[in-house]
């Protein structure tokens, strides 16, 4: 492991660009359901400025629980314990919003579920935490270049914000896109768990960026009344 950080970046070749490359693109297509699971998060400041700090604090440190997750990644993914841990965390928060909603629908009243900035921040940055155990564990198996790795998850965690805020304000415009959200994080959660408990049992890359298209999909088929109303007078317009 010491030796690998010993390794100068600077040192590296045409190779090294290409893997860099490689990590980056994997960290966009496996951000995407993170983004809008941190943004749903997000959105349970009312506040639009606390909304913005909490994705900003929390992703900073979500960043050094990465960096922590990939040095010792090589430790973590002997134990099964973790991606148990991760998976019953992301269905916590699933029950925890669903729930919730049946809740306020039943009452007609709706109620911002953090109260305060420091409630979010921890809940985002582990959420993050749970999502990497799987992109982590996938940049492992394309390099063994410690600093390239970080270098890629630096670039992606940074991508992860921009996505992130532009989910919190498609959130405000589509009805199903938050429902949709925490769908993806029970996906994630369900497949940590049968991972777990089973490699062979694990869907393909390629089926899970399938359901997950799907479910965006119905996320974004339905606009709220008040933005439908807004497309409907721009088109008479």
């Amino acid at each position: 492991m010491l030796e690998q950080f010993a390794r100068s970046p600077f040192d590296a070749g045409f190779e090294s660009v290409l893997v860099l490359i490689i990590l980056i693109a994997l960290e966009a297509v496996l951000s995407a359901d993170n983004a809008i699971a941190l943004a749903s998060i997000a959105k349970g400041l009312e506040n639009p400025e606390l909304q913005r700090n909490a994705l900003n604090l929390g992703l900073v440190m979500a960043y050094f629980l990465r960096v922590a997750l990939i040095i010792g990644a090589t430790w973590v993914i002997n134990f099964w314990q973790f991606e148990v841990l991760g998976a019953a965390y992301l269905l916590w928060l699933v029950y925890q919003y669903f729930a919730r909603k049946s809740k306020e629908e039943e009452e007609g009243e709706h109620k911002a579920r953090f109260t305060s900035l420091w409630q979010a921040i921890p809940i985002i940055a582990i959420t993050d935490l749970a999502f990497s155990l799987d992109s982590v564990t996938t940049a492992i198996a394309v390099s063994n270049d410690i600093w390239l790795i970080i270098l890629g998850g630096t670039v992606g965690i940074i991508a992860l914000r921009f996505l992130a805020g532009l989910f919190i304000r498609w959130l405000e415009e589509f009805t199903h896109l938050e429902d949709a959200g925490y769908v993806t994080v029970g996906f994630v959660g369900i497949r940590l768990l049968v991972k777990a408990y089973d490699t062979t049992l694990v869907p393909p890359e390629w089926m899970m960026f399938i359901v997950i298209a799907v479910i965006f999909a119905w996320g974004f088929s339905q606009r709220t009344e008040v933005m439908a109303e807004a497309v409907e007078t721009v088109k008479e317009d």
